[in-house]
């Protein structure tokens, strides 16, 4: 069995912070480790560093191998430009010579998880249920009826692996309305669509093959010429879609789909607001719903609160459900229920050439 790390993202939906030269994944958002040296560190002991992959555009390569030095140099497979998740799981299945029954799991570097062992446990079961042939998603369980992620719908009766209910995927549901989601919930059989994969290489390089074939063709034929410099003339015409919309959705009308459920603290970390309520998930007692962050800061009175401070001070009173990011090149301020809205001021800023000048790496 051997992981597959997607690493990358534009920048924007934690600006100031996060930037395109140095998005989410290479953060230190909850910690002194950055999210993806996380994720690769929660596959231990499943999955040995040898064994582990990462697929990131090439202008972030120089990241990739300065935070995770126990990868082997051949382990990092560049991409000239981003084209969403389907195109890099298929560079991942062709670039990346193992046996065709081998598990490969797919997951995002950028995730939070509050239960590592559990998440290994779940890992470990939808590997077994991919060694018979299934695509297999893992859906979290869900605490709310959220309408920013996607759902996963399972088709009961449920069979048990590792100790674990799996279910086929009746449906994708992209994301609802609060309506819908709350109906999704009431069924108990909705999982969000956490955007963790496994199957064996030989079954993604089928299933690709027949339901994104304009996608992964010219990546197959590079990667069997040994070319993979053409990639670069090859990249730009490729369509820029995730493996759900390409290969998962349609695959699933066809009962080709499993989804193992989980229930181990997950968080995208979408969101300022979402960073928030991981910071208030780790502290305890009366703390936790004050202002939480780290940094130079002060707070008097203020609830509900994130604060990421820098050397300068940055005091604080009586603020609600707020969100202060304080960066050397931007100050950001804004209520927590509109923080999905950062997105959208950064990439005017972008559009409008008025970033502020990015910051050496590691700084």
């Amino acid at each position: 069995m051997y992981a597959v790390v997607l690493a990358g993202g534009s920048g924007t939906r934690l600006w100031p912070l996060s930037r395109p030269e140095c998005p989410k994944p290479f953060l230190q958002l909850l910690g002194d480790e950055t999210l993806i040296q996380r994720t690769v560190a929660r596959l231990a002991p499943l999955v040995a560093p040898e064994d582990v992959y990462v697929v990131a555009e090439r202008r972030h390569m120089g990241l990739v191998a300065e935070q995770l030095p126990a990868l082997p140099a051949a382990n990092l497979i560049a991409e000239p430009m981003g084209r969403n998740t389907a195109a890099a799981a298929a560079l991942a299945a062709e670039a990346i010579t193992r046996p065709d029954d081998e598990v490969m799991l797919v997951l995002p570097a950028d995730a939070h998880v509050a239960d590592e062992a559990g998440f290994r446990d779940a890992l470990a079961a939808a590997a077994e249920v991919a060694r018979g042939g299934s695509l297999v998603t893992l859906g979290v369980t869900p605490d709310r009826p959220e309408t920013g992620y996607g759902y996963v719908l399972a088709r009961p009766p449920a069979r048990e692996v590792a100790g674990r209910p799996t279910f086929a995927v009746e449906r994708f549901v992209e994301k609802p309305t609060a309506e819908l989601a709350a109906e999704l919930l009431a069924t108990g059989l909705a999982s969000w669509n956490a955007g963790i994969f496994a199957w064996t290489r030989g079954t993604i390089r089928d299933r690709l093959a027949r339901h994104a074939p304009k996608i992964v063709g010219p990546i197959r034929a590079i990667c069997q010429a040994g070319e993979l410099a053409d990639l670069d003339a090859a990249y730009p015409s490729i369509r820029a879609t995730s493996i759900d919309y390409a290969v998962m959705e349609p695959a699933s009308l066809e009962g080709a789909v499993a989804v193992v459920p989980m229930d181990v603290g997950w968080s995208d970390l979408g969101s300022w607001a979402a960073l928030r309520d991981v910071w208030q998930a780790s502290v305890s007692g009366e703390a936790a719903a004050g202002a939480v962050g780290r940094g130079n800061r002060r707070d008097l009175g203020s609830t509900d609160t994130l604060v990421l401070a820098g050397d300068r001070l940055v005091v604080t009173i009586g603020l609600s459900d707020t969100i202060v990011i304080d960066t050397s090149e931007a100050l950001l301020v804004c209520s927590a229920e509109r923080s999905q809205e950062v997105r959208g001021i950064a990439q005017e800023l972008m559009s409008s050439d008025r970033t502020p000048a990015p910051r050496e790496e590691g700084q």
